[in-house]
């Protein structure tokens, strides 16, 4: 009894300093014109990371290679599928090795820690970072990867990189319990996490020059509609879908 409420006293102070959900979830570069690019754009698409588990009662992840697979073939289908819609040129980027594989990895760990700051200081308001302020009264969204995507395996036949993180936290039953004790002591504990990412990348610069990123997205991803749910969410305002053309 005495570790349970411990691991409920741990859980009270993990809630207490989590912060509120999004305000916003996507965006588009200050000065990033879609129309000037539309149908022109060769855009340099990569495997995205995707990780599901578990989450523990006290709250750890447990990765489940199960689940994760099935995500992996579920979002993959739901991706290619919803890719057609793109008024843009795709290319698949060439497996990697070696270096290049590190280098893809580098990239794509930066991706999630840059979605992650994105999140924090540029859609909340109460974090905003102190160089970013004059740039948030203005409307105004300036992140960058930096210029070293160029060297990303299949860079130099592209002018945008397209990025995809998820990860999943599907609770435990330990976990709901410690959410229903929790809630019978006033405690908001959540159960799960369902965090997701898309990022479109200028090579030439490393700007991002639109993003959408969430830590409460929607959509089982171990199911086939569910994944795609997430993707329709992961890709609401893309900059570059194609138009539709009024049917005569």
């Amino acid at each position: 009894m005495t570790k349970f409420l411990t691991i409920i006293g741990a859980a009270v102070c993990l809630s207490l300093a989590a912060p509120a959900a999004a305000q916003e979830r996507g965006a588009v570069r200050h000065d990033f014109d879609a129309t000037q690019v539309q149908g022109d754009a060769r855009i340099l698409v990569f495997r995205p990371r995707i990780k599901v588990g578990e989450q523990s009662t006290g709250g750890s992840f447990e990765p489940r290679a199960d689940w994760t697979e099935l995500a992996r073939d579920n979002l993959g289908s739901a991706i290619e599928s919803y890719q057609q819609q793109f008024g843009s040129r795709l290319i698949e980027a060439p497996e990697a090795f070696g270096a290049d594989a590190r280098l893809v990895e580098d990239y794509m760990t930066l991706f999630g820690t840059v979605s992650e700051s994105i999140i924090n200081y540029q859609f909340f308001v109460g974090n905003r970072l102190e160089t970013k302020k004059a740039d948030n009264r203005n409307d105004v969204f300036d992140w960058t990867l930096g210029p070293g995507v160029a060297d990303l395996p299949g860079a130099q036949d592209a002018d945008y990189a397209l990025f995809i993180n998820t990860e999943d936290h599907y609770g435990s039953t330990g976990r709901k319990v410690l959410q229903v004790f929790a809630a019978m002591g006033g405690v908001s504990v959540t159960s799960g996490l369902h965090a997701g990412y898309a990022a479109l990348v200028e090579l030439k610069t490393g700007n991002i020059v639109w993003v959408n990123a969430d830590r409460q997205m929607g959509g089982d991803v171990r199911e086939i509609d569910g994944a795609q749910r997430r993707v329709e969410q992961l890709f609401d305002d893309f900059p570059l879908v194609a138009p539709v053309t009024a049917s005569e």
